[in-house]
């Protein structure tokens, strides 16, 4: 199967060997971060330096003027961690490696944007905002975040895009000293204190026959044992599926326009897949989605390897089941069960790999990587 791996431009710009090294691997494609939100993240061959902390969520490359100029939103030129077009020369290094370059941008998960424009973040049920989540339910974030998604996608010489992030974010997230981990909270409860309740959520859920008072009083009150040490209890059906309705009809709008601009700026041939996960209720990097939904709106999806099956089950000719491997030992990852892992998402389904991260792996976890790559052939 064809392979290609994460990497962001710091992990190129200035290494002469970071180009060939990552060829070196038997990938193919190199996913390059063009808009990325804030992290501290380790470059443990980088001749220069060791650690890159990316202070807020920015796009690495000189954002059009005229595009954002007068907009009260708009993307936040990156510092000195990727000064200038880092994108861009670390798009030229890589295809002079003979590697094809797809553009990875990150969308509605964005701390800086809360924290100065307060009114774009997600409202839980309590009333706590998530300034690192803009709601994408606003007209004013769904209109910043669609044009972002064109502009950083569609950079010189990018073949595709990879969109993460292209619907809800919600309470999951490592948001600077994380101290969330006290109650433990399952699936049922995150997706709970992920639901909106922002003026645009609020007038959605009316629409949908919901008294929004309510609803989120009835949030609060199933969350209630989860603060005691048991298991949250449910929505009433009715109001599970009215909620479910409006967050699904939201999300596919945004993707929709999302995928829409995208294609609208870019040439012909140019791939959009989007990060995605077969539950429609899930929140986050891999936004949850309808499989025949979203395979029908873009060229296929990236997805953790464990929910391929789903997605190839719907899967037309040309759609691309691109499976993500997490490949850093120290991150919880198997680079040394590689091999095995890749035949087991091709067996469900799976087209091609996404190995996750090759600039953040160490040395004998990319050695590792190479020798499973060589063996698959």
């Amino acid at each position: 199967m064809r392979a290609g791996t994460f990497v962001y431009p710091w992990d190129v710009v200035g290494d002469p060997a970071a180009p060939d090294r990552l060829a070196d691997l038997g990938v193919a494609q190199a996913t390059l971060a063009s808009a990325y939100h804030s992290t501290r993240a380790l470059t443990p061959r980088h001749p220069a330096h060791r650690i890159i902390t990316a202070e807020h969520a920015a796009v690495l490359y000189p954002p059009d003027p005229a595009r954002w100029s007068g907009r009260d939103l708009r993307p936040y030129p990156a510092g000195e961690w990727a000064p200038g077009d880092a994108y861009g020369q670390a798009a030229e290094a890589l295809a002079g490696a003979g590697l094809e370059v797809h553009s990875w941008v990150v969308l509605a998960h964005n701390s800086r944007l809360g924290a100065e424009h307060p009114r774009t973040s997600v409202v839980n049920a309590y009333g706590d905002r998530y300034p690192w989540a803009p709601c994408i339910a606003r007209p004013d974030v769904r209109a910043f975040l669609v044009d972002l998604a064109a502009e950083a996608a569609v950079r010189p010489g990018a073949a595709g895009t990879e969109l993460e992030s292209c619907g809800w974010y919600g309470l999951a997230h490592l948001h600077a000293h994380d101290k969330t981990a006290g109650v433990p909270l399952g699936d049922a409860e995150q997706y709970l204190m992920s639901l909106c309740f922002c003026p645009s959520c609020r007038q959605g859920y009316g629409e949908e026959g919901l008294d929004p008072d309510e609803l989120a009083a009835a949030v609060r009150g199933a969350l209630e044992p989860a603060w005691a040490g048991s298991p949250a209890g449910q929505l009433g059906a009715a109001e599970a599926d009215a909620v479910l309705a409006w967050r699904v009809r939201t999300a596919r709008a945004f993707q929709e326009a999302a995928v829409g601009a995208v294609r609208a700026a870019a040439p012909p041939g140019f791939r959009v897949l989007l990060h995605a996960d077969p539950l429609p209720h899930r929140c986050g990097a891999n936004v949850g989605t309808d499989p025949a939904h979203v395979l029908g709106l873009a060229d296929g999806v990236v997805t953790p390897a464990a929910s391929v099956a789903p997605f190839a089950s719907h899967a037309g000719p040309a759609s691309v089941i691109a499976a993500n491997l997490q490949v850093v030992s120290g991150m919880g990852g198997s680079p040394r069960t590689l091999a095995d892992d890749a035949k087991r998402a091709a067996d469900a389904g799976a087209t091609e790999l996404r190995l996750y991260h090759a600039g953040l792996a160490s040395t004998p976890d990319l050695t590792a990587v190479g020798d499973a790559l060589r063996a698959l052939g």
